[in-house]
C-alpha cells in the first residue's frame, strides 16, 4: 500500500477506534513534571499508559482489531512474550470470543498469569518469540481463527493512534512528543494523528541500543532484520519492524534515537523515586533520553508517553540496587582489615558515622590472597549520596584501612 493511502486509511478507522475503545479502557492521565522539565528546560507532559488497562496502551490496538474480526471470526491468536498477549486476552474476553495465546517458554509468570486471568488458553512454546510467532500462525491456520499482530496490522495501528487524539484533547499544543519504539505500531499510529492535526509537531521515536531497528531500517532505505540484545526494555526487542509501520515511520517521524541500559535503568528509578509510578523498561523509554541530556528543549513542551508498567519484581528488584548503586546510594566496598578484635568494628563505625547504613558484610580469612594476619572484608551498604561513600573510603584510608569502590 502506498504511503498516503496508508496514511489516511489510519486516520479514518482511527475515529471509530476511538469511539469503540473508550468504553473498554481509560483515559490515561497527563501531568506536567517539574523536575523533568527543569532537566530538559522547557515543559514535559508525562502521558501515563503504565496505568491503563491490562498495564499498556497495547490494548488500544488489541481492542480495536477484536472488534474488527467480530461476526467473521472463530475465535483470535496472538504471539506475545507480555503485554500485547494481555490486551488480546482481554479484547477477546470483552467481546466473548475465544482466544489462544502463545509465548515462550521464558515468558515471566507473572505474564502468563496475566495472560490466562482474561481467560486466554495461553500454550508455552518455543524458547524465543520467533518459534512462538510461527507456532501461533500455524494455530490459527489449523482452527481458521484470525491471528492478531502486535503491530504491523492497519487495526492495530489505528487503535493505537487514538492515544494520538486523546493527547490532542488533554494537552492540545506542544511542541516535541517522545515515543518509544518496538515493533513500531505506537509511533506510527501516533505519527499518523499528530502529523495530520498538528504538522509542526516534531515526532521523535526512542529505541534502545539493544535493538535499533528501526533506525537502521530508515538509514537502509527499507525494513532490515537487525541483531539484537537482552535489554530492560524488552517490550520494544524486535528483529525488524513491520512493512506497515515502516512506511509510516519513515515518511512522518522526525527523528530517532537511542537510550542504552544504563539510561533505561536510571529512568525506571525515576519513575519509581519521584513520580511514585512503576513502569516497565520500555515505558521508561521516552523518559530516559530527558534524564540523561539527549534531549534539550529551550522552552519548548514536550510529551513523553510512558507506556506500560508491566515489569517482573525480580527483575525490579535488580534494577532498583543497579539504580541506587549508579547514584551512591547503595555501595559495596573491599578491602583487608587486621585480624584481631575491634579492627571490623571500627571500620563499621566509620561507616555509621556518615550515616551509611549496612545492608551485607563478607568476612573471610580463607582467600589466599588475604595478607597473614589480615581478613578480607567486602561491605554492602547505604549511604545518602555518592560522596558520602568517597569521604567514607577516605577516612579509612587515614586510618590505615585500604579499602576501594566495587560498585
Amino acid at each position: 500500500m502506498e504511503f498516503k493511502d496508508l496514511w489516511f486509511k489510519i486516520i479514518d478507522y482511527s475515529i471509530e477506534a476511538k469511539s469503540i475503545i473508550s468504553k473498554y479502557t481509560h483515559t490515561t492521565p497527563v501531568s506536567v513534571s517539574s523536575t523533568l522539565s527543569r532537566i530538559a528546560g522547557g515543559t514535559v507532559y508525562i502521558k501515563y499508559e503504565n496505568l491503563q488497562k491490562t498495564g499498556s496502551f497495547k490494548v488500544r490496538g488489541a481492542l480495536y482489531k477484536v472488534y474488527k474480526v467480530l461476526g467473521k471470526s472463530r475465535g483470535v491468536v496472538a504471539a506475545s512474550a507480555g503485554n500485547h498477549a494481555q490486551g488480546v486476552a482481554y479484547a477477546a474476553s470483552i467481546f466473548n470470543i475465544p482466544s489462544i495465546i502463545v509465548m515462550p517458554e521464558t515468558a515471566s509468570i507473572s505474564k502468563i498469569e496475566a495472560t490466562k486471568s482474561y481467560g486466554a488458553d495461553v500454550i508455552l512454546y518455543g524458547k524465543v518469540f520467533d518459534e512462538s510467532y510461527r507456532k501461533a500462525l500455524e494455530i490459527a491456520n489449523s482452527k481458521g481463527y484470525d491471528f492478531i499482530h502486535a503491530f504491523d496490522d492497519i487495526h492495530v495501528i489505528a487503535g493505537q493512534a487514538s492515544l494520538g487524539l486523546e493527547l490532542l484533547e488533554q494537552v492540545g499544543d506542544f511542541d516535541v512528543i517522545l515515543v518509544p519504539i518496538g515493533g513500531g505500531g505506537l509511533i506510527s499510529g501516533v505519527a499518523s494523528i499528530l502529523k495530520y492535526r498538528r504538522p509542526n509537531i516534531k515526532i521523535i521515536g526512542v529505541e534502545p541500543e539493544a535493538a535499533p531497528k528501526m533506525l537502521k531500517s530508515i538509514n537502509a532505505g527499507k525494513p532490515i532484520e537487525v541483531d539484537i540484545k537482552p535489554s530492560i526494555a524488552d517490550g520494544l526487542i524486535t528483529k525488524r519492524p513491520g512493512d506497515l509501520t515502516y512506511t509510516i515511520t519513515s515518511n512522518l517521524v522526525d527523528d530517532i534515537i537511542t537510550v542504552d541500559e544504563e539510561e533505561l535503568s536510571q529512568a525506571i528509578y525515576f519513575m519509581l523515586e519521584r513520580k511514585k509510578t512503576l513502569v516497565e523498561g520500555a515505558g521508561a523509554a521516552s523518559i530516559a533520553p530527558i534524564i540523561s541530556g539527549k534531549i534539550k528543549l529551550n522552552g519548548l513542551k514536550v510529551v513523553a508517553l510512558s507506556t506500560g508498567g508491566n515489569i517482573d519484581l525480580t527483575a525490579l528488584n535488580r534494577i532498583i540496587i543497579r539504580g541506587l548503586s549508579k547514584l551512591g546510594r547503595i555501595a559495596r566496598i573491599a578491602g583487608y582489615v587486621p585480624d584481631y578484635p575491634g579492627q571490623l568494628k571500627r571500620v563499621l563505625e566509620v561507616i555509621a558515622s556518615h550515616r551509611g547504613n549496612i545492608l551485607d558484610i563478607l568476612h573471610d580469612r580463607s582467600d589466599p590472597r588475604v595478607p597473614p594476619w589480615h581478613a578480607k572484608v567486602i561491605i554492602l551498604f547505604e549511604a545518602p549520596t555518592n560522596k558520602t561513600v568517597e569521604d567514607i573510603v577516605s577516612e579509612l584510608k587515614s586510618e590505615g584501612y585500604y579499602f576501594i569502590i566495587e560498585i
